[in-house]
């Protein structure tokens, strides 16, 4: 079958790279165009355009997919399917409607329509997620799903542990949507969960919140957002893994028998893996050897 993809993160890397295994590599890859990323803004392309030419697959990378030019390009190809996934920007019409679409969409549909289903499905405490592979409508996800399999959500999961292996299965499940052309099936009215793009304030670990939800969210965000804690010079610090703890009689950040210590609503956290501002990734006992008497006094 002759395919397009369509994808930009490294999740759609892994998906990409299960499509070129099967009988439907594609003909052509269309991704974001390069941008700058990381500390030093150094311009970059996205993930799947590396993967892209490391497979020698023919690359397209369009200011705007829903462009003349754009869908000139993908017609030329002349695809039987135009497969989807992490791509990152929304496709309309006449594109839309332009060649058989098949879209990898990392939850059970319709739980976490949107950008962020797997870091919003952790935040929650969900015990399942999925993928579901759909057609895509004007309407965000909501298209009709023609297949779709679970995978739990295990208590010590992060977003990179669960990305990992949802990935793998969206590409098994892209390939057999190929293989056997299933029927697709309207989604249900009820249960539709909205799981909206993160913002700067979903990475803030606030202690008038609940320990358990804070925990959450430093699994969700990790490792390749991040959750932040304020610290008492205004500066923040990134926080990679965390753990409930008894609470405190404090509330806020302070050190406490050489270990960090989020004191929260109902309970605390202690802070496990830390990035200092413009620093890396370290445990926390190292970064209190140089911080922990002014934590503790802030405490």
């Amino acid at each position: 079958m002759r395919t397009v993809y369509l994808g930009t993160s490294d999740f759609a890397v892994a998906v990409l790279e299960r499509l070129c295994e099967s009988e439907h590599r594609p003909l052509l890859a269309v991704t974001r165009p390069d941008r700058p990323r990381g500390r030093g803004r150094t311009v970059s392309p996205p993930p799947v355009a590396v993967a892209a030419r490391r497979l020698s697959i023919e690359l397209l990378q369009p200011q705007n997919v829903n462009s003349d030019d754009a869908r000139q390009a993908i017609a030329t190809v002349r695809p039987d399917a135009v497969c989807i996934c992490a791509f990152g920007a929304l496709i309309k019409e006449p594109l839309l409607s332009a060649h058989p679409m098949l879209n990898v969409h990392p939850s059970l549909l319709p739980r976490w329509r949107g950008a962020a289903p797997i870091e919003r499905a952790i935040e929650a405490g969900d015990e399942t997620t999925g993928v579901s592979i759909m057609r895509p409508t004007a309407e965000m996800d909501a298209g009709p799903v023609c297949l779709a399999r679970s995978e739990p959500i295990g208590p010590d999961d992060d977003y990179g542990s669960l990305a990992a292996r949802l990935a793998p299965l969206g590409g098994e499940l892209l390939v057999e949507a190929l293989d056997t052309h299933p029927p697709f099936t309207e989604q249900p009215a009820d249960g539709v969960t909205i799981a909206p793009k993160l913002t700067a304030a979903d990475r803030l670990l606030d202690p008038a919140v609940a320990a358990a939800a804070l925990e959450r969210r430093v699994r969700a965000l990790s490792p390749h957002v991040g959750a932040l804690v304020e610290l008492p010079d205004g500066e923040r610090l990134g926080v990679r893994r965390a753990a409930l703890a008894d609470p405190t009689d404090f509330q806020g950040l302070a050190a406490r028998d050489g270990r960090l210590l989020l004191g929260c609503r109902d309970g605390s956290l202690e802070l496990l893996r830390v990035v200092p501002p413009g620093g890396r990734e370290m445990p926390a006992a190292d970064y209190l050897r140089g911080r922990g008497a002014f934590l503790a006094r802030a405490g």
